[in-house]
């Protein structure tokens, strides 16, 4: 296939797959398209362990990173909060909430084990600095650019000028997402290589304009450079669309989450599996930002009309971090509370991914299906 993105990424297929499992990042980039490693959820330490194993396996085929750094943050105007800062800010009926939604479920605590790795969870660049911050991003990219990824992105908001800054001064490819076609147009005014126009039916932080109406409205603002089309996309036909609305590629994101490759969680990999499209929910309650999840008794508990409204970022991660691992830790135990409130950021496409398959299989019947609704297209035209 030849488009302006597998030109300028250098790849076969112009399908980018976002995953936080470095196995998808390099299975895909192998098949022939192109892993994104998502590294909020890693530390320096892990991050530098990832990508000298995806660079191993890939050999000289193209792969990037992507970072979460928004555009506001609660503590920017004093220099960024820290974790401890975070912490005093938490209100204590918040606390208690929480508390008691595991008490409630009969959640166990969870034994610590100090010495088998970092236990503050979401991936936080300094010992002391915010999850989703910049402080936290700075190490991250530091080490991106120490590896040989090829492409950056920040996937909430306008990427920050030193990102653009030290990307481009790398010689490296930078993209940002957009959920509207002026956000788009900033992030090329800032810079940006590549936009990812990613629709409502997305998984994790997303906008409210279907990707219908989004992509072409996107693709209209920011010509000539090139689009790729996000939020509900898994199968060719849905490639197929987006490309049709002038979509230079995919950025695919949930597809991954069943494959053999990824490290979901197996019972919130059993959920989505059953899943439909409308078992999904746009839900402030794991980052403070909407962001699109399987729905299950942690979405319900928050959308009570009685209970308290989540926090802003980055109040909410550090809220529920600890609460989240005593749920991933118990959640294997069939019929139990931590089972029952087990989720994980998952689009609407989440009702196709039915059967287990390998990332590679993934990209291939992404092609094939790709190809059979094109040429019926074509076929169309000529009758």
């Amino acid at each position: 296939m030849h488009t302006a993105i597998t030109e300028l990424l250098d790849i076969e297929f112009p399908i980018l797959a976002f995953s936080h499992c470095r196995d998808v990042v390099a299975a895909v980039s192998k098949a022939g398209g192109f892993g994104v490693l998502g590294a909020v959820a890693h530390s320096p330490d892990q991050l530098q362990i990832d990508l000298d194993w995806i660079e191993h396996e890939i050999g000289d085929r193209h792969y990037g990173v992507d970072l979460i750094v928004p555009a506001r943050y609660a503590g920017d105007e004093e220099g960024g909060y820290s974790i401890d800062d975070i912490r005093r800010l938490i209100p204590g009926e918040l606390q208690a909430f929480v508390d008691d939604i595991l008490r409630r479920y009969e959640v166990p605590e969870r034994v610590v084990d100090r010495d088998a790795g970092d236990e503050r969870g979401f991936g936080v660049g300094r010992a002391d600095a915010a999850p989703f911050s910049a402080a936290a991003a700075g190490p991250q990219l530091d080490i991106a650019l120490a590896h040989r990824a090829t492409f950056i992105a920040n996937a909430l908001g306008p990427p920050p000028q030193f990102l653009i800054d030290r990307v481009k001064a790398e010689g490296r490819l930078i993209g940002a997402l957009a959920g509207k076609a002026v956000h788009a147009e900033r992030h090329v005014e800032a810079g940006v290589d590549i936009i990812i126009a990613q629709g409502y039916e997305a998984g994790g932080h997303t906008g409210e304009i279907g990707s219908m109406v989004l992509i072409p409205e996107v693709v209209d603002a920011v010509a000539p450079v090139p689009v790729l089309g996000a939020g509900g996309i898994g199968r060719g036909r849905q490639m197929a669309a987006a490309m049709a609305l002038g979509a230079e590629g995919v950025w695919c994101g949930s597809v991954w989450l069943t494959t053999d490759e990824a490290e979901t969680h197996p019972v919130v990999k059993e959920k989505m599996l059953a899943a439909t499209s409308a078992d999904t929910i746009r839900s402030r309650s794991l980052t403070g930002k909407h962001a699109r999840m399987l729905k299950s008794s942690w979405t319900e508990e928050w959308d009570r009309p009685d209970t308290p409204d989540p926090l802003g970022m980055p109040l909410q991660p550090i809220l529920v971090a600890e609460a989240q691992r005593r749920i991933s830790r118990a959640a294997h135990t069939s019929g139990s509370g931590a089972e029952k409130l087990a989720n994980y950021f998952v689009g609407q496409i989440v009702g196709t991914m039915t059967r287990r398959r390998s990332a590679a299989q993934v990209v291939f019947e992404l092609v094939d299906e790709f190809i059979e609704a094109t040429g019926q297209l074509a076929r169309q035209l000529e009758s």
